[in-house]
């Protein structure tokens, strides 16, 4: 690794994961490569950016922390402004360069997102992107298929939380990690977005390689609940009058619309993005 990149990397993993986050590195080119014009980063290919994604460990020592020391602003997600939060954080560290810090889930006005995390967290090395189009002669028909990242240490027990991007910061030579295939054969990778997509409420798709560490029960009541009702069940707000009944699939948690076509995939021009697995 080129020593700026290192150096850099090392000062946003010091600034992010005493508070369970991970970073890795990426061009801009490995991302805009694999997506049509409509979803591209507007910067050189060259252009260094990280992938910032949340651990099982996030929970306890970023969102608890945060929920006690800072003001919350109703109705927006608590974790979406306790990562926003820690993104600022990254900046601050780097005042005299240029910075543009994409979270996952923002999107244009259009509600075009802004990244599509999940390619982001492939091409990154950070966790491989399970699509429909892996699985050879898939048994599907005409059912809609929805991919999911695969973490080589945490399996599905993690979030893919955005991207850092470093615009005048190019990185031509930098080598390329590639996202570990920890789920290789046919069969497991069914069994994988079965689960995801068919069984998802429990949680066993996300156990489709042994994890170092899973999110506790605390945490996996909290992200079963639903979103409206997630500051209620903190005491920091009254439950809507309307509650939804049932918690949203994780993909649903970032509205990012599926296209279930098989022949279209991140390559295709008229692909709809890939959602993030869910936190």
């Amino acid at each position: 690794m080129e020593p700026r990149v290192a150096e850099l990397k090392q000062k946003i993993e010091d600034t992010l994961c005493p508070f369970g986050f991970e970073v890795y590195p990426f061009q801009v080119a490995w991302y805009n490569e694999l997506l049509p014009p409509a979803f591209h980063l507007p910067f050189p290919g060259p252009t260094l950016a990280f992938l910032v994604l949340s651990t099982p460990a996030m929970f306890d020592k970023a969102l608890k922390p945060f929920l006690k020391s800072y003001h919350l602003q109703p109705p927006r997600d608590p974790v979406d402004q306790c990562v926003s939060y820690h993104l600022r954080n990254v900046r601050e560290k780097f005042p005299e360069l240029q910075m543009e810090v994409i979270a996952d889930y923002e999107v244009h006005p259009n509600r075009r997102p802004k990244i599509l995390a999940q390619t982001a967290a492939h091409v990154a090395g950070a966790a491989y992107y399970y699509q429909r189009q892996d699985v050879e002669a898939d048994p599907w028909g005409t059912q809609h298929i929805a991919g999911v990242c695969i973490h080589p240490r945490f399996g599905g027990w993690f979030a893919i939380r955005g991207v850092v991007l470093m615009p005048g910061i190019e990185v031509p030579n930098l080598p390329r990690r590639k996202a570990p295939d920890c789920v290789p054969t046919r069969a497991d990778r069914i069994t994988l977005l079965e689960g995801f997509n068919f069984h998802w409420r429990d949680w066993t798709y996300r156990d489709a390689v042994t994890p170092e560490e899973r999110y506790s029960e605390e945490q996996k009541i909290y992200f079963s609940t639903p979103p409206a009702q997630r500051l209620a069940l903190l005491g920091l707000a009254q439950p809507s009058e309307h509650p939804s009944t049932t918690p949203e699939h994780p993909s649903s948690m970032l509205t990012k619309p599926q296209n279930p076509n098989r022949a279209r995939s991140w390559l295709s021009p008229s692909v709809s993005p890939p959602v993030s697995p869910g936190p």
